[in-house]
């Protein structure tokens, strides 16, 4: 199924199709080498909206997927539906049903850990990946992530922990989806500090623990676009993605076949000085832990007035690094 709408004087087409045996919905616009967008959580294929006419203005065949288990995706409702060869699955799927045989991968958060995973398993499939603030998928090879992170969480509040108990979670954030949306997007971003959601002690809520934000426009968020992520979080729910966070330790048991397993893919990264991830989920040397997996690791940009928001904080900055990395690849 096909719905085209204008978008700066271009067409952005929605399609929903039948991928790896789930209902995908992804946008599209442009013609050329094909370059797809994964977002991670709680987004969907809106966060890259202002990044999809510039590159395809650019020459691009730009495909940006909701992701399994958010937007208009469907959202398996078990964890073991989001380990590696569903994700694996779903990209290399979209590429089939998108009549191409390899493409360029952008990632942020879950979205990179996919196209990392990709690039490692399946690297004929792609032709570069571009990392967005997240440079690895998190692996301590001894302890399973979800045991690490509720051993952090007895000092102090943690998102992840929370999120591991099906349904109370769930129903929290549904209870208000405006309101979690506003407050962890906000949180997220530059303009504050999310370690001091992590100062606030075990047993509230993630709802509780967030900031109230200030009122609408941000700067580089409008209401209308709050909008389009309460519509769509709306109507799925959060269990798909929360189901990524829940699935963290059978993924942590599949990436043991990966341990010291280098992928030639070229890789670039961007980042930015103040996002949540990098500072307190990746180490002190988080670029390395990139490029003991991608040794082609060509080129690291840092954004410095940004956050975890990266592509829409700031867009323009983010545009023309994508495009100079797109223009690095393809020539």
């Amino acid at each position: 199924m096909t719905n085209q709408t204008d978008s700066n004087s271009s067409t952005l087409s929605h399609h929903q199709a039948d991928i790896n045996g789930i209902s995908m919905h992804y946008v599209e616009q442009g013609e050329g080498i094909p370059v797809i967008l994964c977002h991670g959580f709680p987004h969907t294929w809106y966060s890259w909206h202002r990044q999809i006419p510039v590159l395809a203005a650019a020459g691009y065949r730009v495909i940006a997927p909701d992701m399994r288990g958010m937007g208009g995706t469907d959202a398996p409702a078990k964890p073991e539906a989001y380990g590696l060869p569903e994700i694996n699955g779903d990209l290399m799927g979209l590429l089939d049903h998108l009549g191409e045989s390899k493409a360029i991968f952008a990632g942020l958060d879950f979205g990179a850990f996919a196209i990392y995973d990709l690039a490692l398993m399946h690297p004929e499939k792609v032709i570069a990946v571009i990392g967005l603030e997240n440079p690895s998928a998190p692996h301590n090879p001894a302890v399973p992530p979800l045991t690490e992170y509720a051993e952090m969480a007895k000092d102090h509040f943690l998102h992840i922990e929370y999120f591991r108990e099906p349904d109370a979670a769930d129903i929290d954030l549904h209870t208000n989806t405006r309101e979690f949306l506003a407050k962890v997007f906000y949180a997220l971003s530059g303009d504050y500090d999310f370690g001091q959601v992590m100062a606030h002690p075990p047993g509230i809520s993630y709802r509780e623990a967030l900031p109230n934000p200030p009122p609408f426009p941000w700067r580089w968020l409008k209401e209308s676009d709050l909008d389009e992520y309460v519509r769509a979080y709306e109507a799925s729910g959060f269990t798909g993605g929360l189901n990524w966070y829940r699935s963290m330790d059978i993924k942590w048991s599949q990436r043991k076949a990966l341990e010291g397993v280098q992928s030639k893919v070229p890789a670039y990264f961007i980042g930015s000085e103040n996002d949540v991830d990098l500072e307190h989920f990746h180490g002190d040397h988080p670029i390395e832990q990139m490029r003991a997996q991608f040794p082609d690791l060509r080129e690291v940009k840092m954004i410095p007035e940004a956050g975890h928001m990266l592509q829409l904080e700031c867009t323009d900055k983010t545009n023309q690094c994508i495009l100079a990395y797109l223009g690095a690849i393809t020539t």
